[in-house]
């Protein structure tokens, strides 16, 4: 789906923080009606700060401590031993079970240090690991309370489905051999002047009524993305979900690539043909919830309300059913730094479209609130200031680690400074998505004749934004085209769209119509234009 961007350039960011307070309050310089908000931007500063100090002191960086995946979950040694470390304080008692020790509790019992992290390691058998590749394994626990509990690995790398038994999900042990493992050719390209990004969901990318696999999507699907004009892909739906209906938003597994498409590999093979083809390729990743399935999700990992997430009312999300992680934990703040840590190391992705930042950004997760009664609903008591943290830490991470990274925040609130550095008292994005737009197009259709029409609203519309932060704009998303509602295109054309778009169907009023205002990008135009207008009035005001 079309992107529209603004580029404005800043005066302010020529250099990291130059000539600007150090203390989180630079942004002022750029918005004066912060002021009265300086405190709140300090503090925010300050605990950012506090937690990148603390990690280097114990941890030796953030650079190190994002390697989680090097410590957690499954690791094979040189020796080919397998090395196994999962947190999980509440357990009394952990075995490793699976298809490798037909799935016996008491042969493969693991030991815990006094951190809650249990480990073990299984040695290798004629210099082969004792786990074979693509094999089913667990861990199995009994709690402090005397309850046995068996769960998916909350590091794994890959999970299957066989809706057909039960339990339905398996998680494997992903250890291809060398020859079967996907070598990549190409290198990242750079990151685009102006991002034109297309939105994709593999699984719904082909016509038939099947789930299309991710090397349908490299063929058929990339070269007409690159042929189209785009030069990013937003891929959603890619992090492991129970539930398919969920679009990819009620993640089970955080660091399994699903399954329903294929191997790792593939996407691997998806991911470094797009660089080849000079696309740039971003990962819709879900950090704001997860879902709430125990038997193959993270939620009452140890049998515990709040492992990974809040207790009680606060860890969970009535809306969307689902639980909250507690960004201000230690062992939740490594799981997250290095889940995007992974996804950019193991996958070669470009970069990130955080999903439901606004969820994030307040304890109220955007719930009847207007965000229109002034700036103190930004930096009030209903702002979670552990999520604001957590996205400053990460943001400076993987700009940091990836120069060339981008990271998007799906964010309807407006939150100031969120498309700033952290060295302005910014949260650290390079864009944040202007979700009003496709709402707009969405309305126009539904409730208007072409003559009425309203130019001044939309130009209004398209401009309203924060000045010296990036937006990206979509003329339509996933979230108007099929969350309860039809694509533009559908709105346009409606029925006739099975009845006359046949080339030996005469041509209709309606279809004419909607061909001239969708198929030749009139709406894509318009916002172009406008963002070119107020492009050129910023140069001429700076």
């Amino acid at each position: 789906m079309t992107a529209i961007v603004d580029q404005s350039p800043n005066a302010l960011l020529s250099g990291p923080g130059a000539g600007l307070p150090s203390d989180g309050t630079g942004v002022i310089k750029l918005d004066p009606y912060l002021s009265p908000f300086q405190d709140a931007l300090k503090r925010r500063y300050a605990k950012a700060q506090e937690w990148i100090r603390k990690l280097a002191e114990l941890e030796g960086g953030l650079e190190k401590f994002s390697r989680g995946t090097e410590i957690f979950g499954f690791n094979v040694d040189k020796d080919n031993n397998v090395i196994y470390r999962e947190w999980a304080p509440n357990a009394a008692i952990a075995s490793l079970i699976g298809d490798f020790n037909n799935w016996d509790i008491k042969a493969h019992r693991m030991k815990q240090n006094e951190f809650g992290v249990w480990e073990i390691v299984v040695p290798a058998v004629n210099g082969q690991p004792a786990i074979a590749h693509n094999s089913k394994i667990k861990i199995s626990m009994e709690t402090k309370g005397g309850n046995r509990i068996d769960r998916l690995p909350a590091w794994i790398k890959y999970v299957t489905q066989d809706l057909k038994v039960s339990p339905a999900y398996d998680s494997r042990f992903w250890n291809p051999p060398e020859a079967e493992k996907y070598t990549f050719k190409h290198s990242r390209p750079k990151r685009p002047l102006s991002a034109r990004v297309y939105e994709a969901h593999v699984g719904i990318s082909s016509p038939e009524q099947r789930v299309t696999t991710y090397k349908e999507f490299t063929k058929n699907m990339l070269p007409r993305i690159k042929n189209s004009g785009y030069n990013v892909i937003q891929l959603m739906a890619i992090m492991e979900h129970a539930y398919y209906a969920s679009f990819g938003y009620q993640v089970n597994n955080f660091f399994a690539a699903s399954s329903r498409y294929g191997t790792p590999e593939d996407l691997k093979e998806l991911i470094d043909t797009a660089h080849g083809l000079g696309l740039v390729v971003l990962l819709d990743v879900v950090h704001s919830h997860a879902s709430k399935n125990v038997l193959d999700g993270l939620n009452e990992f140890d049998g515990t309300d709040g492992l990974y997430f809040h207790e009680g009312g606060r860890g969970r999300h009535d809306q969307w059913d689902s639980r909250l992680f507690d960004y201000g934990k230690y062992e939740v703040l490594r799981f997250l730094l290095s889940n995007l840590r992974f996804w950019m190391d193991e996958y070669q992705f470009d970069g990130f479209r955080f999903d439901g930042v606004t969820s994030m950004l307040y304890h109220h997760h955007g719930i009847g609130a207007g965000f229109s009664g002034g700036y103190h609903e930004y930096f009030g008591s209903e702002v979670d200031e552990e999520a604001v943290v957590y996205l400053m830490i990460a943001n400076e991470m993987l700009h940091d680690l990836y120069p060339e990274c981008i990271t998007i925040a799906e964010d309807v609130s407006g939150m100031p400074a969120l498309c700033l550095p952290l060295s302005l008292g910014g949260v650290g994005f390079d864009y944040r998505l202007a979700m009003a737009i496709p709402d707009m197009w969405i309305k126009i259709l539904k409730e208007k004749k072409d003559e009425d029409w309203d130019i001044s609203n939309i130009c209004w519309t398209l401009t309203n934004r924060r000045h010296g932060e990036k937006t990206i704009a979509y003329c339509e998303s996933h979230d108007q085209a099929l969350v309860g509602d039809k694509t533009l295109l559908m709105h346009l054309c409606d029925a006739e769209l099975y009845t006359n778009m046949s080339v030996l169907s005469p041509m209709t009023p309606v279809i004419s119509r909607g061909m001239a205002l969708h198929k030749h990008p009139t709406l894509d135009k318009l916002c172009l234009r406008v963002q070119k207008l107020v492009y050129l009035q910023y140069l001429d005001s700076a």
